[in-house]
């Protein structure tokens, strides 16, 4: 990071361009015991693996891995990465009372080019001192990642820089999430409504919704995050900016006809 004195990019604009969240520039790691480091590591390797395992199925998992701890303190970790199991849950209009909930809208919609949809989501990165949380912008035909930032913390403020960032490339017809706090805020959902888009929800309990950034998350954590084991912040910004220029545009894509994201999503901007 280079100070504002000796560049013309103040420390916002250099922390959008990395991918940073403004607020994790001045991010002092967070105290908790490498025990509590370690189960949180697991818990999220296994939830990747299974997103559909509950508080109790991962309590089970702790114990074959020799943790046998309450299901009160998965939970909290649980709930403390963001993570929530995948089956539908009842009585879900209580759920993010204060905000609108929009419809989910793509069931059966054919998506057939760049910018007809974008999504967007959040997913814990663990650390060697800590964790972080990352969020990404992708466009649906071309699985693009129009944008990505990191955070220590799950305020909106994050999601809406990275939906600011993915802005630059245009403005999608439809833009697809969950229904966490971050993305039914009144700032994030008020920024798609006064660009024009179309604002959709995943169903509750349903992540497949967004099944396209779900992969997206597999594909980096297994790709990279696991395999680099990233120590900080700064690490981690460092080789995340490195992956996502790889996966943009070097990484071959079966579902792509083995091209890159990159040559669909600007070869078929012609067809928006």
């Amino acid at each position: 990071m280079i100070s504002y004195q000796d560049n013309l990019l103040s420390i916002r604009q250099q922390c959008g361009l990395l991918g940073l969240n403004r607020s994790t520039y001045y991010y002092e790691p967070a105290g908790i015991s490498e025990e509590t480091q370690f189960l949180m590591d697991l818990l999220d390797k296994q939830y990747t693996a299974t997103p559909f395992y509950g508080v109790l199925k991962m309590r089970e998992y702790l114990k074959t891995q020799g943790y046998w701890i309450g299901k009160d303190r998965v939970r909290s970790l649980l709930r403390k990465m963001g993570l929530y199991a995948i089956y539908p849950q009842r009585f879900l209009s209580q759920n993010n009372a204060p905000h609108k909930v929009y419809p989910y809208l793509l069931s059966g919609v054919k998506i057939v080019r760049p910018n007809q949809v974008w999504s967007a989501d959040i997913t814990y990165i663990g650390l060697g001192r800590g964790f972080a949380y990352l969020t990404a912008v992708i466009d649906w035909f071309s699985r693009y990642v129009l944008s990505w930032v990191l955070s220590n913390t799950l305020d909106s403020s994050f999601c809406v820089t990275a939906l600011e960032n993915a802005f630059t490339y245009g403005r999608p017809e439809i833009f697809n999430t969950d229904q966490g706090v971050q993305f039914t805020s009144d700032v994030f959902t008020g920024k798609l409504l006064t660009n024009g888009v179309t604002i959709s929800m995943d169903s509750r309990g349903r992540v497949f919704d967004n099944i396209f950034v779900e992969r997206l998350w597999r594909t980096v954590k297994y790709e990279d995050i696991y395999l680099k084991g990233y120590e900080t912040l700064a690490e981690a910004t460092t080789g995340l900016n490195q992956y996502f220029e790889f996966y943009n545009k070097i990484r071959f894509h079966q579902s792509l006809a083995y091209s890159t994201p990159q040559k669909i999503y600007q070869g078929n901007l012609g067809s928006c």
